[in-house]
Formats: structure tokens, sequence, C-alpha cells
């Protein structure tokens, strides 16, 4: 290899999580001078052909070099997938390094292929931790972090995390949150929420909030589903509630009989939105609900309250100086954060250390020294 092409970096993409934080990175690595020169593999676990595209387009991430097209299944199913099909591209490009973002079955498929054949793993926001084992993606963060030389983190604690499960300082690089690379990047290109809601009617015009639900713990224990629902509902009288709907949770409502529930209440129901739709969507709104962790990351840099419905948050950031709240499913503490936001405007917040658009260009810096290291060594 030489010096003018610059450290091989195979970068992994997975599903629309992975989109937002893998633009930025691919942007850096690939200007001139960085000393990188990244690849990009699409494993295909987001399938939506059209929304990928959609994604792609937007955020001006380049057309993968090899597309695994593994598509949905189980977890194990996905996984198993993702590890036969990854194998072959790594004989073929010998990469330097691979890199890996985030949390989902692509992240820890690619890392453990990568590991085992003795090639160097990089991950992109290490360190993150709910405490909830019963959630994919933590075991997904656990391992992956466990398996990786090289680990980027959003916020400071990460470190402490990582440590305390044994892992080297010396590995463990704070550089701020890809995430809010893109957002600040993207944000002046943001669709205006009134072009997304021009035909909802003024009600949504004048004011609204957006929800997103997805998580499994969430939509598919009916019992949960249902009292979420009515409780959503019920906060739609007041203010009513923009939901792009996932096609998984829209499923989960219809098959637990659930249509009825939010039939006639003030609650816009949307496809699932592009970036700069959602970007939009997310800035204009009064109050966010949701139990989306990067959701949670947005929110807090545009300033706008968010309500996390789930029980714990692996981004502590948000909660700690941003402005989020996280409440859990039962319907006293949703209503609750609810009023406090409607009445006091919710939590003011400010921007966390290095959220300033430049965490790419740090990890583009640290990784071209420490590519250089490795092969003096």
């Amino acid at each position: 290899m030489s010096e003018q092409t610059g450290a091989n970096i195979l970068c992994v993409v997975g599903a629309r999580p992975n989109f937002m934080k893998i633009a930025p990175i691919m942007r850096a690595f690939n200007a001139a001078g960085s000393g990188l020169r990244a690849s990009l593999v699409h494993t295909g676990q987001h399938y939506d052909a059209a929304m990928k595209h959609a994604f792609f387009e937007q955020l001006h991430i380049p057309e993968p070099d090899v597309d695994l097209g593994v598509g949905s299944g189980t977890h194990a199913e996905q996984t198993a997938q993702i590890m036969l099909k990854f194998e072959p591209v790594l004989d073929a490009q010998q990469p330097d390094a691979v890199l890996v973002v985030g949390d989902v079955n692509s992240t820890i498929a690619c890392a453990l292929v990568a590991v085992k054949k003795g090639i160097p793993v990089i991950h992109v926001e290490a360190g993150l931790r709910s405490g909830d084992r019963g959630m994919p993606e933590e075991i997904n963060r656990i391992l992956t972090d466990q398996l990786s030389d090289l680990l980027f983190t959003t916020e400071m604690s990460a470190a402490d995390n990582l440590e305390r499960e044994g892992i080297s300082r010396d590995k463990v690089f704070f550089v701020g949150n890809v995430m809010i690379d893109t957002l600040r990047y993207n944000l002046a290109s943001a669709t205006p929420s009134a072009s997304t809601l021009a035909e909802a009617g003024p009600r949504f015009t004048e004011g609204y909030g957006l929800l997103t639900l997805h998580r499994p713990s969430n939509v598919d224990d009916p019992t949960v589903l249902r009292r979420l629902l009515t409780e959503l509902v019920d906060i739609s009288r007041e203010t009513p509630l923009v939901f792009p709907v996932h096609p998984r949770t829209r499923a989960r409502i219809r098959d637990a009989g659930l249509d009825a529930v939010i039939a006639g209440a003030d609650i816009l129901l949307l496809p699932p939105q592009g970036y700069l739709e959602m970007l939009g969507l997310m800035r204009d709104a009064r109050v966010v609900l949701t139990d989306s962790g990067g959701i949670q990351e947005e929110t807090t840099a545009l300033g706008v309250p968010c309500i996390t419905l789930r029980e714990s948050t692996e981004r502590p950031i948000t909660v700690e100086q941003g402005t989020n709240t996280v409440v859990g499913t039962e319907s006293a503490a949703i209503r609750k954060a609810y009023r406090e936001v409607i009445q006091g405007g919710g939590k003011a917040g400010r921007q966390p250390e290095y959220w300033d658009g430049q965490a790419a260009q740090r990890i583009a810096s640290i990784l071209a020294r420490w590519c250089g290291g490795v092969r003096q060594a």
C-alpha cells in the first residue's frame, strides 16, 4: 500500500440509525489530505430499498462499494447472514481496519468477523450503556466494545463504562457525536414541517407533538402498547401528534386490534419519513415523545423537549445536560412530564461538549495517526 492512497478503512453501515452516523465519517475520510481511504459496505439490514436510497441521497452518502442485501430475519438469522456474506468481502479487499458504528446487528456481526481474521476494529459511538441487557442493542454494544482496537465516544461517561468493563483508556478517545455532525450539516436544508403537514389542517400547523415508537418492549406487548396509545390519544386532545409509523409498529397495532384506540384521535399517521423531513418535524415540534436513542440526542441538539418512553437510556447526557426526560411507559409519569413541558416549557438544556459538528474530523485525525503507527510497527 502506498502512502499516497492512505490507509484503507472499510466502513460498515447496516440500518437507518447508522446512515446519519456514517455520512460525516465518509466525508471526513475521503477529504483531500486525510491520509485515509474509505470504502463502504451496506449490509442491507435496513431492507427498505426506497428508504435507503432516500437517506443516501439526502445525506450525500456515496453508493456502497458492496451491498450484501441481507434483509430481515430474527436476530440470529440476520447476524449469521451478515457474517457469512461479510467474510468474502474482507478476503477480497484486505482493509487496514474495519469501522463500525452504533449498536445494530450489523455492528457486532462485522466486528466479530473482522477480529477473527486479525483485522483491527474501530467502534464509533462506543461505551454507551443503558444497564438493560434485555435490549438486544445493549448486548451488541458491550460485545463490540470488547472486540474493538480503537473506541470513539460521544460523552465523557462512556470512558468510565468501558474502564469498568476492563477496556484500557489508551484505546478510548472522546471525540463528540457524529449524529450531531449530520444534524448541523443538514439543518439549513431541513424540510419545513409546514410542507410535510400541508394537508393536515391548521390544528397541526398551529403546534404539534412528534411521536415515534418502535422498541420491541413497547410495541410487542399488546398491554404496554394499548396503555401507551391510550395515554397518547388523551394527550392528542390538547396537542395533536404527528406519528411517522414504523412498518413493524403499524403491524403490531393491527395485530393487537388497536386501530380503534387511535381512530378519531388527533394523531396524524404518516409513513416513515426521510431524514430531512424528520429533522424539520423535530425542529418545529412543541414536544417529542419517543423510544428512539438517536432522537434523544437530536432533540437535545435542537433544544426541543423530549419525553422518552423507556425505563432507561444509554445516553444519560441527554438527561443530565440536555432536554430529555425518561419516564417509562406508565400513564401517570407520561402525563406528568407532558404537563411540565406544556406549562413550563420543559427542560432548557445545553449543548454537550464536542457536539459541535466536528466529531468526524477528530476521528479522521486520530485514525490517520493511529494507522501510521500500526504500519510502522
